[in-house]
């Protein structure tokens, strides 16, 4: 029961419908799920696992807000993490296992095509195109890191960032350009341009944060 709520409540995070800083109320989640009190609160606990929810004395649980630095220094992190990622997956990906994510882009191409290019909605693990990426690096600790640690966060901000913008449309095609330099075995053009990739990225929300 808990693992279903917290999924519930990962998605609604992400997808800004509990936005930053929200005061998360447990009386108002529990009608809104018909759920007890009990697996609502290990629910939440999970989530501050994940880095989606802080909690504070006196204050309770609000779904956490990052710091405008804070946000571009998880970027900054990723475009070094992730671009070695590429350089790896370049060398270790099978051939199966690049068709699978070219099959995967075609989703999201139907997925942004259906929404006018507006924000699409990647869910989690394998259907996740930069999760596919790391995990073709073979490199259990950056799968730690990037696959757990940063990863729901992440997901937040590129989400929330990239809604009524082109850039979806952009992604995707920089995305099938990763996935071409990883077939071509040529890891220095893969992490090239997965580094170019989400700097891109960083630069939208920058843009976005400054108005």
């Amino acid at each position: 029961m808990a693992e279903n709520v917290m999924n519930l409540l990962v998605t609604a995070i992400v997808k800004g419908e509990l936005a930053p800083g929200t005061k998360i109320s447990e009386p108002e989640l529990a009608r809104r799920y018909g759920i007890s009190r009990g697996p609502l609160r290990e629910a939440i606990r999970r989530l501050e696992g994940l880095r989606l929810v802080e909690l504070k004395p006196h204050v309770g649980a609000r779904v956490v807000q990052l710091s405008v630095k804070e946000l571009i220094e998880i970027y900054r992190v990723r475009e070094a993490l992730e671009g070695m990622a590429a350089r790896l997956a370049a060398v270790h990906m099978s051939q199966e296992e690049i068709d699978d994510l070219r099959s995967l882009l075609d989703r999201h191409e139907e997925s942004i095509s259906q929404l006018d290019g507006q924000s699409y909605f990647q869910k989690e693990g394998d259907l996740d195109f930069h999760y596919r990426i790391v995990k073709g690096s073979n490199n259990a600790k950056m799968l730690e890191l990037l696959g757990s640690d940063l990863y729901h966060l992440v997901r937040m901000y590129r989400y929330q960032f990239s809604v009524s913008s082109s850039r979806p449309v952009r992604a995707l095609k920089e995305h099938r350009q990763i996935v071409d330099a990883i077939e071509a075995r040529d890891p220095e053009l893969a992490e090239i341009l997965m580094r170019r990739h989400i700097s891109a990225a960083r630069v939208n929300i920058e843009q976005k944060l400054d108005k």
